[in-house]
């Protein structure tokens, strides 16, 4: 009697991942932590703030969003990531629900992330960053008052991720793939995109 087997090769799921804009977000953060992200096989969410279903972004380049942030609501996501920008982090420091999901994620000790001004200008004021290290564009690290201010270009502090702006966008989100999926999808996203980073 001829056996059979069957091989049972289990495909990791994707993380999910919730890129959030508004009016006046920066360009370049927003569209590098989307692609490099979608790169390393995660399910990326980019979901506007504003009624439109298009931003126009800080140097006037028009955005499409995949959905409105209410529509994200109670989904879950591995990961949050600001981009910078403004009057962009300030339109999304003010989303009362874009609150409470960042917060909520924090206190579950899952990933939150944000580059540029949105370090000062939101994590700090929902309280994410109190006694964490963290950076952000040298415009505004003065106002970072309530964390530990290092002068790195990316600074991980266990859940926490912070990044200085536009030219270091993509060593932040090659950062966020690593901590996502590991060491080995870092090299298979980075190599390919002759994406080298000092270590």
């Amino acid at each position: 009697m001829a056996s059979s087997t069957t091989t049972n090769t289990m495909v990791a799921p994707a993380k999910k991942v919730l890129v959030p804009i508004a009016f006046g977000t920066e360009e370049i953060e927003a569209t590098v932590i989307v692609e490099i992200l979608r790169r390393s096989g995660a399910e990326v969410t980019v979901a506007s703030i504003e009624q439109d279903l298009q931003i126009e972004a800080s140097r006037r380049v028009k955005l499409v969003p995949d959905d409105k942030l209410e529509s994200c609501d109670g989904k879950g996501f591995d990961l949050i990531a600001l981009p910078g920008g403004m009057p962009g982090s300030s339109r999304l420091r003010d989303s009362e629900l874009l609150k409470r999901m960042t917060v909520a994620q924090s206190e579950q000790g899952k990933l939150v992330a944000a580059i540029c001004v949105a370090p000062a200008v939101a994590l700090q004021e929902w309280g994410i960053l109190e006694g964490r290290k963290a950076t952000c564009h040298p415009s505004f690290i003065d106002k970072l008052t309530s964390s530990l201010t290092v002068g790195s270009k990316v600074q991980t502090d266990g859940h926490i991720n912070t990044s200085c702006g536009p030219g270091t966008a993509i060593e932040f989100a090659l950062s966020l793939v690593e901590q996502l999926y590991g060491k080995q999808k870092f090299e298979e996203v980075s190599k390919p995109s002759l994406i080298k980073i000092c270590k």
